[in-house]
């Protein structure tokens, strides 16, 4: 297996996520190499999404000081959204049950297409196709979701996979254009203690890959860096923490996340935001911190 560390090196020193009415999270500590395994673990309400949030730039820590791939936060959150990608957290990214497992690559796929420039029109080249259809097969073998195994193959609804397969089509999108870091939440919910063992397995061999991974679950592996949340008191209201379009001027002297120049992210295949998106991302961020 390849081990060559491209993912992020993350570092963090005593930061948390404030709003008006209490913490997220608060004083979380971490110094990880590129490729590392982190496990978040917690309490309900302690914080863990929002802490996944934070690292990916997709919301601004208020408290202490953190860098990722190099890059700090919350200064350079676009940047850092652009190198970054989330899976499986709810109520910011979920696959949507109406749509088929091929219907979600391809999407993906083709967001890929068009933030690098390319022609997102009908009829596609031979060329676009053979590179779309290169990049699905790359994603699934990573994640080892065969569509052979599946009811209806690539026309399988959402809404019938598994647990575990849904998992495995939520972090195969997440590494589509290959992130430096991947965030996932909710790995271990509701699955079985085999099923369990095989999401951590999963994410173990992408981090081995060179993907930074930070996930959090219920019950985090021997050989993974384990980063805890406290609990949050009954009060915090979250809904106020800023998330990442509150304060723009932090990314005045940074490239945007969709900038085409080598510091977006884009040029090394790491995986793409637009404007759009980042707004929605930040949107939904700010309605999860206040069921967080």
């Amino acid at each position: 297996m390849n081990t060559t560390r491209q993912g992020a090196a993350v570092n963090a020193r005593g930061i948390g996520v404030e709003g008006p009415r209490g913490w997220a999270f608060q004083g979380i500590d971490i110094t990880a190499e590129p490729g590392a395994l982190i496990a978040v673990q917690g309490s309900s309400g302690s914080g863990r999404t929002c802490l996944l949030l934070a690292l990916t730039g997709r919301m601004r820590i208020t408290a202490g000081e953190a860098t990722v791939a190099g890059l700090p936060l919350p200064k350079r959150m676009g940047t850092v959204r652009s190198r970054t990608a989330i899976a499986h957290v709810p109520g910011v990214v979920e696959l949507e049950p109406a749509l088929t497992v091929g219907e979600h690559l391809k999407e993906q796929a083709l967001l890929g297409h068009r933030f690098q420039g390319l022609s997102a029109s009908l009829p596609w080249g031979k060329r676009q196709k053979e590179a779309t259809r290169a990049r699905i097969d790359a994603a699934l073998a990573a994640v080892r979701l065969d569509p052979g195994t599946l009811v209806k193959g690539l026309g399988t609804a959402v809404r019938d996979l598994e647990r575990i397969e849904a998992l495995r089509l939520s972090v195969a999108l997440g590494i589509m254009h290959g992130p430096q870091l991947l965030a996932v939440d909710d790995v271990d919910l509701k699955l079985s203690a085999e099923e369990r063992a095989e999401a951590w397995q999963l994410l173990r061999d992408l981090a081995q890959a060179g993907t930074t991974i930070v996930a959090a679950g219920s019950e985090a592996p021997a050989d993974a860096l384990v980063v805890r949340t406290t609990p949050a008191p009954a009060t915090a209201a979250k809904a106020d923490a800023a998330p990442a379009e509150a304060a723009p001027e932090a990314e005045a002297d940074a490239a945007p996340a969709d900038a085409p120049a080598d510091d977006s992210g884009t040029a090394d295949g790491t995986h793409p935001h637009t404007d759009e998106t980042d707004k929605e991302e930040a949107a939904h961020a700010f309605a999860e911190t206040g069921r967080a």
